[in-house]
């Protein structure tokens, strides 16, 4: 299922609490189901998407460093 650009401006846009705000960071929103992702400094440009549960693992992985 794709966005419209309509529907990826109106979502809850959050970075991260350890940005250290220098606009190099991603942002995230929930979705229906899903979580997808952009570029702070790259508002209008392209997202990723994905399932609640692959973000989940992610950002597990990335919790104990074992993202490669």
């Amino acid at each position: 299922m794709f966005l419209t650009r309509a529907e990826i401006c109106s979502l809850d846009w959050r970075k991260s609490r350890r940005s250290i705000g220098n606009g190099d960071c991603v942002e995230i929103a929930p979705t229906t189901g899903d979580v997808v992702v952009r570029d702070s400094k790259d508002t209008a440009g392209p997202v990723l998407r994905y399932s609640a549960s692959v973000w989940r693992n992610f950002l597990a992985e990335a919790k104990q460093d074992r993202i490669v």
